[in-house]
């Protein structure tokens, strides 16, 4: 199995159907780190899209989309692999979140409480369930792409092995590790 096909299996079980310019880009792009400043997209476009990434994986017991860089991958995609119909609906879609929450909260979204965050999102994702190619769509799949993709997140999250030894079904817990793949 090639790097490609592993991202594509890997897409698929998120949930996440990749367009052509996101593989293109994941393929040619590694995480920047944490606190990159933005590159394609403006000052307040990047700190938008690094909340609204934060708020779908946010820092728990493991690191959030800012920890791993995810807006800085989020700013790379959009300035160098996104086609233009997706980069408007993009930029619109951010612009939108900062309307609506000024609207509601006369705040900046980055700005609102968890809570709040969460209820304006929650609404544009219902909004945009039955729709295909919306601004909720990009921003999650970029950001649980640029999130799974990151080595900080193979290293210590998923624990991905480069070279894999033999398998081995039934071992004791303790001779790995104790490392539990899954958590009740």
């Amino acid at each position: 199995m090639n790097r490609r096909e592993a991202l594509q299996r890997a897409a698929l079980l998120l949930g996440v159907a990749i367009t052509p310019s996101i593989l293109q880009g994941v393929l040619r792009a590694q995480t920047p780190a944490a606190g990159a400043k933005p590159q394609f997209l403006t000052a307040a476009q990047f700190a938008t899209a690094g909340a609204v990434a934060e708020r779908i994986l946010p820092r728990t017991d493991t690191p959030g989309a800012i920890d791993v860089g995810v807006p800085a991958f989020i700013d790379l995609m959009a300035g160098k692999y996104m086609t233009d119909a997706e980069r408007r609906t993009f930029t619109a879609g951010l612009a939108e979140v900062e309307t609506k929450s000024l609207a509601a909260h006369q705040s900046a979204f980055g700005k609102l409480s968890p809570a709040q965050q969460d209820a304006l999102l929650t609404a544009m994702a219902e909004a945009a369930q039955s729709k295909r190619g919306t601004f909720f769509h990009q921003i999650k799949e970029l950001t649980i792409l640029g999130y799974f993709t990151s080595e900080p997140v193979g290293r210590n999250v998923t624990h991905y092995d480069p070279i894999p030894g033999r398998y081995q079904g039934c071992i004791p817990i303790a001779e790995v590790g104790n490392r539990a793949w899954t958590r009740s």
